[in-house]
């Protein structure tokens, strides 16, 4: 059984790489032409390569303290548990400041590919995963509700969805 838990941890986070560290991005750089990155001005391009390197590092922070300190993992495809959930509510590290750490960090990910790729269907194209993200959002707050009660309404009302 342990061994299931742990395989199932590991397609979790694979899960969530491949969706939302590749194939967001690469849908995002298809729309928008394929440009080469000689293609990109370069001030552009580092600007936003610097804000999805940023992106990553809150999201991967939020993961990593998510997994030691929660002994867990919040993703759940609209309340179905993908990977184990969290027995702990997270009120510190990047959860001091934003509900939603990682999505935060993803949200910068995806605005610092926008900005390097500067189209119009790629805005588009995060629009849309945007809204799905907060659909998202929305089904695990309840699920927290249900999980953690009081704690998390009292948590709810101090801290931001978002940075």
């Amino acid at each position: 059984m342990a061994g299931f838990i742990h395989m199932k941890q590991i397609l979790g986070y694979l899960l969530g790489f491949t969706i939302f560290i590749v194939a967001i991005p690469a849908l995002m750089w298809l729309v928008a032409g394929m440009p080469a990155p000689a293609d990109i001005p370069v001030l552009r391009l580092y600007i936003g390569v610097l804000i999805s390197l940023a992106g990553l590092a809150l999201s991967v922070w939020s993961i990593v303290y998510m997994k030691r300190v929660g002994k867990g993992n919040p993703f759940d495809a609209m309340g179905h548990e993908v990977a184990p959930r969290t027995k702990h509510l997270m009120t510190d590290g990047p959860y001091k400041r934003s509900r939603n750490p990682m999505l935060s960090g993803t949200y910068l990910y995806y605005i610092g590919v926008l900005i390097a790729l500067w189209s119009l269907w790629a805005l588009l194209v995060f629009a849309a995963i945007a809204t799905v993200m907060m659909l998202q959002v929305r089904s695990e707050e309840k699920r927290l509700e249900t999980d953690f009660g009081q704690e998390y309404l009292d948590y709810k009302k101090k801290v931001r969805r978002f940075l």
